[in-house]
């Protein structure tokens, strides 16, 4: 188990935040001035926030995106978050990654969102990170990218040339694709997508962190 990386995706994964986010994104594309955005957002090609501001910022005003745009859309996404309550961690969490700490098995975390906004998640829910282990797609626009990007963070943090195994852990469809085209194993978490995820391929998924966390602890 020390010599596997485990990949944890954060909105629906660790943090209860999808839905407040969403909200959180297509304002924060409206205070941009993009009018007729496309809010259908698990039918993306790359489910980002940077392909989101890419994508809607193109189709509106008909000209090609600044990657200078990201960072206006970071603030106002940190706004728009802030007019909402704190999120909460999808129960068992916290208890999760401070177990992966304990244990020392390595881990990291690559999400869709901007870092500041994931940064805030976390804290508002209390899980642990270091943003040398965090990849968003602030640098890489498709998940395969940012995911890549967190296997190269986690070997420099944990000063490994590699890893035996390589897991990711994600609650929807997107997180089971991008470890598919990556060749990673995949755990999936949460009722939610689960048929749909059984659907398309995928063998190891727990109703919750809970169950996954026991299942770890049954191994040592």
């Amino acid at each position: 188990m020390k010599n596997t990386l485990f990949i944890f995706d954060i909105d629906g994964t660790l943090t209860d935040s999808v839905p407040m986010y969403l909200i959180s994104v297509t304002k924060s594309m409206m205070a941009m001035g993009i009018s007729n955005i496309d809010t259908d957002y698990n039918s993306y090609k790359h489910h980002t926030d940077s392909y989101a501001l890419r994508y809607n910022y193109e189709r509106n005003f008909k000209k090609e995106y600044s990657d200078r745009l990201l960072h206006d859309f970071e603030t106002n996404l940190i706004y728009q978050m802030s007019t909402f309550d704190p999120v909460k961690e999808i129960e068992g969490a916290k208890s999760l990654i401070q177990f992966f700490r304990d244990e020392q098995i390595p881990f990291c975390f690559a999400t869709g969102a901007l870092p500041k906004p994931a940064i805030i998640k976390l804290n508002q829910c209390d899980i642990w990170y270091d943003e040398r282990l965090l990849a968003t797609s602030k640098t890489h626009e498709s998940r395969e990218g940012f995911v890549m990007d967190a296997i190269e963070r986690a070997k420099t943090f944990y000063k490994k040339e590699g890893f035996e195994r390589i897991i990711s852990v994600g609650d929807g469809i997107w997180d089971l694709k991008t470890a598919q085209n990556l060749s990673l194993d995949f755990v999936g978490i949460g009722d939610n997508n689960k048929a749909t995820l059984v659907e398309n391929g995928a063998t190891n998924c727990f109703a919750n962190l809970t169950d996954f966390k026991n299942s770890l602890i049954s191994l040592y």
